[in-house]
């Protein structure tokens, strides 16, 4: 029987992610260097994964290039003029899961009456994923 204890205890990936992301809060990257941290960031990942995630980034740039590239919680993220997360990917290999995700947060312009996805699994990026994604991006960031 799990304890409350157990159920609040972070995973290691996860108290990664947070340090990351305080460290990402204290530098408050700008810019070009925002865009080399996302691209650093996804150097870093599986050889296997990395294909798909530079893939998913590219059609976020295309889709939506006003917004501005940075990390969150050390994984891409785009964000708006006032600096709020639109988008983000998070890597499947980051935290050990089945499949990476393009997620969405509460600025992105995706209401759909009472009920919609905030957040796609990405297993393979096809021709249909890619058309999706764009369109998604581009409402997301209107």
């Amino acid at each position: 029987m799990a304890t409350k204890e157990d159920t609040t205890k972070l995973s290691a990936q996860e108290k990664a992610a947070l340090r990351e992301r305080t460290r990402e809060l204290k530098a408050a990257k700008k810019g070009a260097e925002a865009e080399q941290a996302v691209l650093d960031a996804i150097a870093a990942l599986s050889d296997a994964e990395r294909p798909m995630i530079e893939k998913v980034h590219a059609l976020i740039r295309k889709a939506a290039p006003d917004l501005a590239p940075r990390t969150w919680y050390g994984m891409p993220a785009y964000a708006d003029k006032d600096g709020k997360v639109i988008c983000f990917i998070k890597a499947a290999s980051k935290f050990d899961v089945r499949y990476a995700e393009l997620g969405f947060n509460e600025p992105a312009n995706l209401d759909d009456g009472n009920m919609w996805p905030t957040a796609y699994a990405l297993v393979k990026v096809t021709k249909a994923e890619e058309k999706r994604i764009v369109e998604l991006v581009r409402q997301a960031a209107s």
